[in-house]
């Protein structure tokens, strides 16, 4: 597909919402130049200023079939600019859902970050008019619409006690079993990469160790820490305990809200791995089976059954864990309705304290999307109905939505939703997806982001992508750790 635009800059915003209906096209972008007579599938999107008012035009052509729409903005509009790129958008989908027959649930939207944008449309037309906005001006459905309000006010109560001067803490331990058919996350397998491990815990210790002198030094308060990955709980318990020890006696947890290891694999959940963390505070913890199919797991290349998911679940209640979150994911190869409809219900009857429902995101790195799988109608419309359905399921059991996001080549350009019991919303997930305050980060292929103090910038400090890179450049990537303190200058 080819994309000719004219008299404006909009191509990004333009090409994200074409890859929503036609998600397996490579997409060209041709700029001030008129369709080529040859092509036949090309869409066009052109302004024409005038003295009063700008002519917007849209066009799109399939296999001899062209529609097209245009509409005017007047020239003395406000964030003029904005306002034209949104009704490009909007004419664009408009053509584009006709020729397909495909009504996109998120409208023209095609940004990470839904929640956030609807807390400043409701801080600027209350909530009853940013509604309006999302349904009226970004087509966005009505459901979703609901969805995108209702989290936001969860998320409020957390956001309402993060401080200036917080910040969350993100440890990365970037190595796994295997790696996920769906997995675009820098990870080693144990296999190829177990030999490092050792020198990556304690390299890891040292950054950390460096990075709460400096959380000290700019008397900056601790509000979550996250281990994640990859799988933390590929490290042994001794590596565990050791990694553990070295969070608690640096950082200082006097404010500290929620301690969370992604314990991820169930097949890596061990009795003293689960002591270790107990002993050192960590008081949530994540089990993400992704489906309680095993024909699914073995297609996505996870080497644990259903079966292992349930006793790892019941281990972690038995070593006194009273908040633990599930992750499952919509859209799986091999998934069907009446599959993703029994791992619901089987997730249910563990009643996990929070439950996160991802879809399925076709990341370029991936080894499905490098294999060549594609997306087709069917499969996206069969995950609307996954989510909709667990969204139901959870609701009817006192789960709410705490947070959101989405990400580029989602299954039907759907959606992400935390969803938790009362009380056990997770705080370094609404922090982190909100930009709320800085997170310092540590570990291969962890990214600090700085956040201003009293304002919106933010900066951030990338360490090394690869472990192998990380220690052989581990002193270079520690002296990084300096931008910490050079940021704050700036600001306090």
């Amino acid at each position: 597909m080819t994309i000719y635009i004219k008299n404006h800059d909009f191509h990004y915003e333009l090409e994200n919402l074409c890859r929503i209906f036609f998600p397996n096209e490579k997409i060209s972008i041709i700029k001030d130049q008129m369709p080529d007579a040859a092509s036949s599938f090309w869409a066009l999107a052109y302004l024409e200023p005038s003295e009063k008012h700008i002519r917007l035009y849209a066009a799109v052509y399939q296999d001899g079939q062209k529609i097209e729409q245009e509409a005017c903005v007047s020239g003395e509009t406000p964030d003029l600019e904005k306002e034209c790129e949104r009704e490009l958008a909007v004419l664009l989908f408009t053509l584009l859902t006709k020729l397909t027959q495909i009504t996109p649930t998120w409208g023209i939207l095609t940004g990470v970050r839904p929640i956030k944008l609807m807390r400043r449309l409701t801080s600027e037309l209350g909530e009853t008019g940013a509604k309006a906005y999302f349904r009226d001006k970004l087509l966005v459905s009505q459901n979703k619409t609901e969805l995108a309000a209702i989290t936001m006010k969860a998320e409020q109560k957390l956001l309402s006690l993060s401080r200036k001067e917080s910040y969350s803490l993100y440890v990365s331990i970037p190595f796994c079993p295997t790696r996920c058919s769906y997995c675009s996350f820098v990870s080693q397998t144990i296999e190829r990469a177990h030999k490092m491990i050792p020198e990556y815990v304690a390299r890891l210790c040292e950054e950390l160790e460096k990075t709460a002198q400096i959380a000290h030094e700019l008397n900056l308060r601790l509000e979550s820490v996250y281990i994640g990955g990859g799988t933390p709980t590929t490290l042994t318990w001794e590596q565990m305990e050791l990694l553990l020890r070295t969070i608690r006696r640096n950082f200082d947890f006097s404010c500290c809200r929620e301690f969370t290891v992604e314990a991820g694999r169930p097949d890596t959940i061990t009795p003293e791995k689960l002591k270790a963390m107990k002993r050192y505070g960590v008081d949530r913890i994540s089990i993400n089976p992704q489906t309680l199919n095993d024909g699914v797991l073995e297609l996505i290349g996870r080497k644990h059954s259903a079966r292992q998911t349930i006793d790892a679940f019941k281990l972690a209640r038995k070593e006194g864990f009273h908040h633990i979150n599930m992750d499952l994911i919509a859209g799986l190869p091999g998934d069907s309705l009446t599959s993703f409809q029994n791992t619901i219900q089987g997730i249910c009857q563990l009643d996990p304290e929070s439950v996160t429902i991802h879809t399925l995101a076709m990341k370029k790195s991936s080894k499905l999307t490098m294999e060549g799988k594609k997306l087709y109608r069917d499969e996206c419309l069969e995950a609307a109905q996954m989510l909709d359905y667990a969204g139901e399921v959870l609701l009817s059991r006192q789960y709410a939505p705490y947070y959101l996001y989405r990400q580029s080549k989602m299954v039907g350009n759907l959606e992400n939703v935390g969803w938790a019991k009362p009380g056990f919303e997770s705080f370094y997930n609404v922090y982190v997806m909100d930009e709320t305050h800085t997170i310092l980060a540590c570990g291969a292929g962890a990214v600090t982001k700085l956040k201003q103090p009293q304002g919106d910038y933010l900066e951030r400090v990338f360490n090394f992508k690869y472990p192998y890179e990380y220690l052989s450049r581990f002193q270079e990537m520690l002296e990084r750790k300096n931008q910490v303190r050079q940021f704050y200058d700036q600001f306090c």
